[in-house]
């Protein structure tokens, strides 16, 4: 019988790009640029700070997993005094811990994949993963490993559709390739059902990650596309056309442990 667990690495096994794309590209379409995961000076308010905040007193450990430049972790500072960075890039831990010192907060950083790290990664009050579910095929051990990790909350956040969805329009016209519309939230929800894991989900709009201009943009997404940066003006010129999109919705998904 095919779990839920099943369908949701199906899903995910469908955005892989076909052999002949993948070897055209000059360099890997697989990018996090440091751009795009800073800390903002002003941490806007969102359902999924105030999720964990909930769950954070004064001194609490908070474990960031795949922090980035840490926003989830450090909304939440204060209270929280201690902060654990957990990314795969050494260039979003340097972040973190650059933007640990500006908080003025305890600060330790882990190297590698989660789950992989997290028997050398300390448990902390809350764990948060934003943005982060997407690139996990095997979501039953890197779930099992946040929960255990966590002595009372864990919070997910997560866009109601792929993070590539947006791009979708543009491999069709540069590639002429569809591309899949899944899984979701109600999906990963199904998968923690299964585990026994009974999780609430909040949906709200936010904010998209985009670049700082057209141009930034324009590099970002021509290298996603697999295409030589001799097309990257027609990338630009294509990017123009399209209509803006500043807000995307989003899921908050938590469970106390």
């Amino acid at each position: 019988m095919t779990t839920a667990a099943d369908r949701w690495r199906q899903s995910l096994d469908a955005w892989a790009l076909p052999d002949n794309i993948l070897s055209s590209a000059e360099e890997s379409p697989w990018i996090h640029p440091l751009a795009l995961f800073q800390v903002p000076e002003i941490i806007e308010p969102s359902p999924s700070h105030d999720r964990a905040s909930e769950a954070v007193r004064e001194g609490s450990t908070v474990l960031d997993v795949g922090c980035g430049g840490g926003t989830a972790a450090f909304a939440l500072t204060p209270p929280a005094t201690h902060v654990i960075g957990v990314d795969y890039q050494t260039e979003m831990l340097a972040m973190f811990e650059v933007n640990a010192a500006k908080h003025s907060v305890a600060c330790q950083t882990v190297e590698g994949l989660w789950p992989a790290v997290a028997d050398v990664t300390p448990s902390a009050d809350v764990v948060t993963a934003h943005h982060v579910v997407y690139n996990v095929g095997d979501i039953v051990p890197f779930v099992c490993a946040l929960d255990d990790h966590a002595r009372v909350r864990v919070v997910l956040e997560m866009p109601d559709h792929h993070p590539l969805a947006s791009m979708s329009e543009a491999w069709r016209h540069f590639w002429q390739l569809e591309r899949p519309d899944g899984p979701t939230p109600l999906d990963l929800i199904d998968v923690l059902e299964e585990m026994g894991v009974h999780a609430r989900r909040e949906q709200w709009s936010g904010a998209m990650r985009v670049g700082q201009s057209l141009e930034q943009t324009a590099h970002f997404t021509r290298i996603r596309l697999c295409l030589p940066a001799s097309r990257e003006g027609e990338v630009r010129d294509f990017i123009a056309t399209q209509p803006e999109s500043p807000k995307r919705k989003l899921s908050t998904i938590w469970w106390d442990t």
